[in-house]
């Protein structure tokens, strides 16, 4: 996701930022987002070529958090696990200058406690971006408690300099998108674990019946199995209820290292450029 980000930004002529843990994992984003820019023109139509290097020069690789002291807007992608997102947020808070807005990129973690980690919570609010970011014309912004109209308006600035919509909701669990597409995604899996239908079949009836671009497994698999299960947990934990519970099959394809796209196999296929493949129908990461 922060890949996507920040291809996005880069690409609509801001100065970035992109911070990991590791130099391997930085290469490993630096040669995605080359990648991406020199495909985009084919997979967003209207979109004219862009020059790769000059894209690339707009974004600065590293693993120190120092670099951040005078950024003016830190878009926080860490993956869904309290502990370490907190850690982050406290350790942001101490570097940023006052000023500096939070994005919380966040799946459900309500945004209300991830500002009460910091000590600037008015300028904390969601930014729950979608995947693949740079195709994507809107973002779900979440207003947390004490979230001010300023820092409302920054976000909004900012994704209008990327060409994009910010649909503002009000913060809970899960917020709008993942309290309905978690449910959705769960309950399609527990159609797999039945025998009701393969992973195919369950994509396919969303895709020709609905219309949507993506069945409810094919998202799943491009947000990352793993990513669905903390989601879910985050849930079940925030509401008490046991309608969050994740699948066990899900859990189990997990537990087997099946995540999806991210390593190539999850409820479906792909190729090394993340590209789908025929699904198999046994129990080996094709359709379940």
């Amino acid at each position: 996701m922060g890949v996507g980000v920040a291809q996005d930004l880069a690409q609509t002529g801001h100065d970035v930022l992109l911070i990991d843990v590791s130099d391997d994992l930085l290469e490993r984003a630096e040669r995605q987002i080359a990648r991406n820019v020199r495909l985009h023109h084919l997979v967003r139509p209207g979109a004219g070529r862009q020059d790769v290097d000059a894209v690339m020069r707009r974004i600065r690789l590293t693993t120190e958090y120092d670099v951040l002291a005078d950024a003016e807007f830190v878009v926080e992608n860490v993956t869904e696990d309290w502990e370490l997102k907190s850690a982050v947020y406290q350790r942001l808070d101490d570097i940023c200058g006052p000023l500096c807005v939070f994005g919380a990129n966040t799946s459900a973690i309500p945004i209300t406690r991830i500002a009460a980690a910091t000590r600037r919570a008015p300028l904390v609010l969601g930014m729950h971006f979608m995947n693949p970011v740079p195709l994507k014309p809107a973002v779900e912004v979440v207003r947390g408690r004490h979230t001010s109209d300023e820092t409302v308006e920054a976000a909004e600035a900012l994704l209008a300099q990327m060409g994009k919509e910010a649909i503002v909701v009000q913060d809970s669990p899960g917020f709008v998108s993942n309290r309905v597409l978690m449910l959705t995604i769960n309950e399609a899996v527990f159609l797999v674990q039945e025998m009701v239908a393969t992973a195919e079949e369950v994509d396919e009836i969303f895709r020709r019946c609905f219309g949507h671009p993506m069945g409810p497994l094919e998202t799943a698999d491009l947000i990352g199995l793993d990513t669905i299960v903390r989601t879910l947990q985050v849930l079940q934990a925030s509401f008490g209820d046991d309608k969050y519970q994740p699948c066990p099959l899900l859990k189990a394809m997990v537990d087997e290292g099946l995540l999806g796209r991210k390593n190539g196999r999850g409820f479906h296929t792909y190729g090394s450029e993340g590209g789908r493949s025929l699904p198999g129908r046994g129990g080996d990461g094709g359709d379940r």
